[in-house]
């Protein structure tokens, strides 16, 4: 699952060190735009509707926190 994460956010953005960035949300890294497309993707991807009360800095700030999100949304 962590691979696909960054796979989809390397195809997003460009530059960004991922793999140990906790605050891309919070210094900015992600903009609004970059967070929708994401969404999309990670909809597309796991098969998952992210719904609007999940869509807080928390969740997007780290590829873990991305991960973790994704999971709690599969088990649903």
């Amino acid at each position: 699952m962590r691979d696909q994460i960054l796979a989809i956010l390397t195809d997003l953005v460009d530059g960004v060190d991922f793999e140990t960035c906790t605050t891309l949300i919070d210094d900015g890294e992600l903009s609004s735009l970059d967070v929708i497309q994401l969404i999309g993707a990670l909809n597309d991807e796991f098969d998952i509707s992210v719904p609007a009360t999940e869509i807080i800095p928390e969740n997007f700030n780290s590829v873990a926190a991305m991960e973790a999100m994704v999971a709690r949304l599969m088990e649903e």
